[in-house]
């Protein structure tokens, strides 16, 4: 099990870092699609509303691997898991990275893991701290600056995979 959260994690940082670039060139609904040889991902979308899961997944089919970012709102959260989504991103994780200074607070994704099946994923401001208070109740972490912003990614990847537990 840890194995396979620790090559989610990876994959996952590699995948906001696609996001990232590839956002430029999205289409204004905000749905983006990845396509990634070097981690051997095809179809798999990103999107920001429920009626853009919809979209994505009529777009791209029904094996395609759909996600929702859904900021800090538990509704949207649940609106994109209604319409399909396969995984929900809560966050920033800390105050600061939105304007309005809103971040995904702890309470919410123990709510979700109590209470909605879709797995929830927590990215944005990831400290060591946070990963150990979340780590019960998150499916995968979202990781990008925290790493390659570091003097040392992999080390700095490491000390948070070590906080996961």
């Amino acid at each position: 099990h840890v194995w396979a959260l620790r090559r989610w994690h990876l994959l996952l940082s590699t995948c906001a870092a696609s996001t990232r670039a590839r956002r430029a060139a999205s289409p204004a609904d905000g749905a983006t699609v990845l396509a990634s040889r070097a981690n051997r991902l095809s179809r798999q979308s990103f999107a920001r509303t429920s009626r853009n899961v919809r979209a994505a997944r009529k777009e791209l089919g029904p094996d395609a691997i759909v996600g929702a970012f859904s900021g800090t709102s538990r509704h949207d959260g649940m609106n994109a898991g209604e319409a399909g989504a396969d995984y929900v991103c809560f966050g920033p994780l800390q105050a600061g990275s939105l304007g309005d200074g809103s971040f995904a607070e702890p309470e919410l994704f123990q709510w979700w893991s109590e209470t909605i099946e879709v797995p929830v994923v927590a990215e944005g401001g990831l400290t060591e701290d946070l990963a150990r208070q979340l780590a019960p109740y998150t499916d995968f972490f979202g990781i990008g600056d925290e790493i390659w912003t570091a003097d040392s990614p992999a080390d700095r990847l490491g000390v948070l995979l070590s906080a996961m537990g």
